[in-house]
């Protein structure tokens, strides 16, 4: 009797909050008339931003903050595509951890375009064919992904958003671990999984593939083949999980950017990212430095590239906190501006809390 008169209640709530959403969808229905008059885009990285963190800090549970995330994620996805459906490039096929960064920030009603390299994700966005697109800039535990740096360096495109997922790794094959004779994946996750690798795959051939899914699809053409990769390749493509979490560390990240033609407006918790080369003289590192130091501004990023065009020249990726209109910020920047032979500014975006 106590069972039936919970579940009404349940009942009555799911009413309301199916009222609710409804209520919530005209409303951003109407915000995305108004949007196409003024032809600003629909997806805004700074304002969800700002709608998931005011919910995180004023949640009670006992929904955690992921909870409130994962669910108002899908909210604002399904209430954003009610008068348009956003396309999203990224380095497919289906299944790859890009693709799941993709899912985490744009919730699943997009349509999704699966792209073959981190080049073709570029190009795509650049041609029109995709609003936006997704490719990884960095893991925890093995650095920076170099070839999209590299990528920043000709294109026209900005950062609009960051994602952050937490990479686990699981050996997946249609046979057993014993029969194994060669393990597929991306050469970015090998290192990631060197202690294991090492002590379960002695003497296994490892071969490199442009992606975790290409690898899984790999490892189903014969039973002597395995891959490497997220669980979720196993459902995907009919593979078995041979071995689970096999990462080094369990605090093993990669981060992803979302890249397109604009970047966002002032969320008031912004990083902002730029490309530069310096001239070549003594002390000239500490010069540029310092004017972040001068206006208070923290670096939370820097790497350096070589320019590939003369002997010993490099580029520098940097990361900082704050938006680029800010007036300490642009500030800073122009101090960098004449220390440097080139600079390029990245995009502003909202920090991911």
């Amino acid at each position: 009797m106590q069972l039936k008169k919970l579940r009404k209640k349940i009942d009555a709530i799911d009413r309301k909050i199916l009222e609710l959403l409804n209520q919530r969808a005209r409303e951003v229905i109407k915000i995305s008339v108004l949007k196409k008059e003024k032809n600003l885009s629909i997806y805004s990285a700074e304002r969800e931003a700002d709608i998931l963190n005011s919910l995180k800090k004023t949640n009670k549970g006992p929904f955690d903050a992921e909870d409130v995330e994962n669910v108002f994620r899908e909210i604002l996805s399904v209430c954003r595509s009610q008068k348009v459906t956003l396309t999203i490039a990224y380095l497919g096929p289906e299944g790859t951890f890009t693709h799941l960064a993709a899912i985490k920030k744009f919730g699943k009603k997009p349509n999704y375009l699966p792209s073959d390299s981190i080049s073709d994700v570029f190009d795509k966005v650049e041609r029109g064919e995709a609003d936006y697109g997704v490719v990884p800039i960095e893991n925890s535990t093995e650095g920076v992904i170099n070839y999209t740096l590299d990528m920043f360096f000709a294109s026209q495109l900005n950062i609009c958003a960051e994602v952050t997922l937490n990479i686990s790794h699981s050996l997946l094959g249609l046979s057993s671990k014993d029969v194994i004779k060669r393990v597929y994946s991306n050469p970015q996750v090998f290192p990631q999984c060197r202690n294991w690798i090492s002590r379960s795959l002695k003497g296994i051939e490892l071969i490199s593939t442009s992606s975790t899914a290409k690898a899984a699809q790999e490892a189903k053409k014969d039973k002597y083949s395995a891959c490497i990769g997220n669980k979720i390749l196993a459902n995907l493509y009919g593979l078995n999980v041979l071995a689970s979490s096999i990462e080094d560390s369990s605090n093993n990240y990669t981060r992803f950017l979302v890249i397109a033609k604009n970047d966002s407006f002032p969320s008031g918790k912004d990083k902002t990212s730029v490309l530069f080369s310096v001239k070549d003289r003594v002390g000239v590192l500490h010069d540029v430095l310092f004017a972040f130091k001068k206006y208070g501004i923290n670096l939370t990023k820097i790497e350096s590239r070589p320019s590939k065009k003369k002997l010993w020249e490099y580029y520098f990726f940097v990361d900082f906190e704050g938006h680029r209109e800010s007036p300490r910020v642009r500030k800073a920047l122009e101090e960098l501006e004449k220390n440097c032979i080139f600079i390029k500014i990245l995009g502003s975006y909202p920090k991911e809390s």
